[in-house]
């Protein structure tokens, strides 16, 4: 026992009966291996005392301090000692508790009658009808006609066991998850650039740029602690916000250049065509720390201020002005979000950034870097833990020596680890369309609300034979279309570890019970290896602390090397720790930035400048759809779906009740349309109606929806980044008239 062990919840030995608790919270209810390590929790808090946990909502990963009343959380402030927020905390992290209270809080399992209606089932009945259906599918077809699309929002120790118990265990070999969304074009960017999936920096750099670019980045909100760390930079820097739109950061900046949609890869290599001409570069980085350059320099000739300024519609004067700026920087940082990521060409956008860092030296150094934002809490830890896009600890699915060495780590027998990589989200949709995939498992995530073109991802999972759902609630749209619910646990209902995105590992704590016989993902996780008949694979995954143990093995020399990091109580005393952590380092400092010693992945430990033509808009505006529309986070209140923030009554006061459209005021004279009017906004994918918001910080031509709201993806066109596969959510055409009444 440490000093803070605590457990929360019971479980029966007896599986065919398993129970949970009811009534006050305990802490003598430390479970035995015996009893399968279901519900054992590293941490005892005393009564009326105070914990600490990691927010479970934004990559930033702030520290919260979390209030207890006989060992039960009742209210959260933000932690002044952890390193990320120092004492700082959005609106989500205050109302994080709400969403565990919410009345429609999944509480048993439900199965889909022949009615067509979801009644209430025990977990032996779900369970035995999981297994016995995706098993029958798997056998009338073939193991890869099952898969799974999981998420960033579970703690790492649960998607590792997930990707493990699918892949290894079921025999399943498709599986992404939802950070395929948010951050495959900065995973696709960095591998192929750096050699690994490695943001390069730490928050300290945002206090010691004295130039900072953020593009495509609505920083102050989407992650308004990061921009409070700007706001600490006692350098005074100048911040230059590249967007279409004039938005809320654009304001507070120094700098707002408002480029054409799209028009951000050509920009990019018009300020490269500047900085090389100008001999504004630093070539003796360049030769020692790089490749490629040569054939850059060549492909960058073509893009002439003028040319530049005609495609992006910036004035060559404010071209040059922006060069001049990155070369008289003494700390130049490059910080981009979904903005570049969610585009058809995304990755190549994201490398024009970091090439710009690789060829100015900055990069390494305090304040520099070629930064990417993460989206979720533990988008990192899907990136590199999860068995999705890589094998467990940031491996190739496809490297036989990669196989054997997490073969060995996790005692998994060789064979059963697949060969190959599994297809991203888009070729899952595309497979169960064709037939291919009959069965899925979704966990976490609200794919019928948040994929793109609505009306054909509900039509796709309707083709389903057998589809599982496993959530808080069975009212979110995704869980509508199930053919079986598995209630689930939320932030603090769980523990283990998430991992931001300066690469910080956090300890997130159990300080509630889940509601009625609702579960934590990982003892769903443990649970269904028993009856699938594979528990004998996971009999030493008994809590997620053993997990982290297996994690730490599979990382061993990777870059992502985390075998120093003892336990979770180190991390509970460091405030977290940033990867690398080696077992050879002997401090582990609380701000560490990557390639500092300026050696990278590759092979030659060289960065490589990787570059293609710009493509054209998949859907440009048109006669019979003239507006570009732009999506985007609409409120640092709300998050993705709305399936927890909606369930705060005081975040819900924080941004508006109805679907707003902002569209260019010129536009809306033109159109007739006034402040407040219903609007008709149309694709090829559909209509749906908006309130009308004129502003002069959308572009003329330009309209801008927020995410949150499920009718935006009834117009979002469906296309991926060729390179990354992730999605272009934030370019389609539309049209726009007023409502008649």
């Amino acid at each position: 026992m440490t000093k803070y062990q605590f457990v929360i919840g019971d479980l029966s030995t007896d599986l065919l009966q398993l129970k949970q608790r009811s009534g006050p919270l305990t802490n003598d209810l430390v479970l035995t291996p015996a009893q399968f390590g279901l519900g054992k929790v590293p941490y005892r808090i005393e009564p009326d005392a105070a914990t600490t946990s990691v927010c479970g909502y934004c990559s930033t990963g702030c520290g919260l301090k979390v209030h207890l009343k006989n060992n039960h959380a009742i209210n959260l402030s933000a932690d002044f000692s952890y390193p990320v927020n120092l004492g700082m905390a959005c609106p989500k992290g205050w109302e994080a508790l709400s969403p565990l209270e919410a009345s429609d809080r999944g509480t048993t399992p439900l199965i889909r009658s022949a009615s067509g209606e979801m009644k209430p089932a025990s977990w032996d009945t779900a369970l035995s009808l999981f297994c016995d259906r995706i098993k029958s599918i798997q056998s009338k077809y073939r193991p890869a006609s099952a898969a799974f699309i999981s998420t960033g929002q579970m703690v790492t120790e649960e998607m590792a066991f997930l990707g493990a118990l699918a892949k290894f265990g079921m025999g399943m070999v498709h599986g992404d998850g939802n950070t395929r969304q948010c951050m495959a074009t900065a995973v696709a960017a960095y591998k192929q650039s750096f050699g690994f999936d490695a943001p390069p920096y730490t928050y300290k750099d945002f206090e010691e740029s004295d130039v900072i670019f953020l593009v495509g980045s609505n920083l102050c909100i989407a992650h308004p602690i990061l921009w409070q760390r700007i706001l600490m930079n006692r350098k005074k820097p100048r911040v230059i916000v590249i967007d279409p739109r004039r938005t809320e950061t654009a304001m507070a900046a120094s700098d707002h250049v408002g480029l054409k949609p799209k028009s951000d890869l050509t920009l990019f290599y018009g300020l490269a065509h500047i900085l090389i001409r100008n001999g504004w570069i630093k070539r003796e980085f360049i030769e020692a720390h790089t490749e490629g350059f040569h054939d850059f320099s060549r492909h960058v000739e073509a893009f002439t201020p003028a040319r530049v300024s005609s495609e992006t519609g910036i004035d060559s004067e404010t071209l040059l002005s922006l060069a001049r700026t990155i070369f008289k920087g003494s700390a130049v940082s490059f910080w981009w979000t979904m903005g570049v990521n969610q585009s058809h060409e995304g990755t190549r956008t994201a490398q024009a950034i970091i090439n710009l860092a690789l060829m100015t030296g900055n990069i390494g150094r305090p304040g520099t870097g070629a930064n990417s934002i993460t989206g979720q809490c533990n988008a990192m830890g899907s990136r590199l833990f999860s068995n999705t896009t890589n094998l467990m600890g940031g491996h190739d699915f496809t490297n036989p020596l990669h196989r054997q060495k997490v073969s060995d780590a996790l005692g998994i027998p060789l064979e059963r680890i697949p060969d190959r990589h599994s297809y991203a989200y888009d070729q899952i949709m595309n497979a169960i369309e064709s037939g291919e995939i009959r069965a899925l498992w979704i966990i976490a995530t609200n794919t019928a609300h948040s994929w793109m073109s609505q009306a054909r991802t509900e039509g796709i999972l309707r083709k389903l034979e057998f589809l599982v759902v496993q959530d808080m609630y069975p009212t979110t749209d995704t869980a509508r279309c199930a053919h079986l619910y598995l209630p689930a646990g939320g932030w603090g209902e769980k523990e283990g570890t998430f991992i931001n995105s300066e690469r910080r590992f956090g300890i997130t704590k159990k300080v509630r019970k889940a509601p009625g016989d609702a579960l934590a993902d990982f003892n769903i996780f443990k649970l269904i290896s028993h009856y699938w008949g594979c528990g004998d694979l996971f009999k030493e995954w008994d809590s997620p602390q053993s997990v982290f143990n297996k994690m730490k093995a599979t990382s061993q020399g990777q870059p992502c090397d985390i075998t120093g990091i003892i336990d979770y109580e180190m991390l509970d005393r460091e405030g977290g720790v940033q990867w690398p952590a080696p077992m050879t380092h002997a401090v582990l400092h609380k701000e560490r930035r990557l390639f500092e010693d300026g050696r990278f992945y590759h092979e030659n430990q060289k960065a490589k400048f990787i570059f293609s033509d710009p493509a054209p808009i998949p859907e440009p505006p048109s006669s019979a759809f003239p507006f570009h529309l732009n999506t985007g986070r609409g409120s640092s209140s709300q998050w993705h779906t709305e399936t927890r923030t909606g369930k705060s009554k005081i975040l819900n006061q924080l941004h508006p009740h109805e679907l707003i459209v902002e569209i260019n005021t010129d536009d809306a004279l033109n159109l007739g349309i006034k402040p407040g009017n219903k609007v008709i906004l149309e694709s090829l994918r559909g209509s749906i109606t908006a309130i009308a918001h004129p502003t002069s910080t959308v572009q003329p031509g330009s309209v801008f929806l927020a995410m949150h709201s499920k009718q935006t993806n009834q117009l979002t066109l469906w296309v991926v980044d060729p390179h990354s596969r992730q999605p272009a959510y934030k370019s389609c055409s539309v049209s726009l008239r007023k409502l008649a009444i």
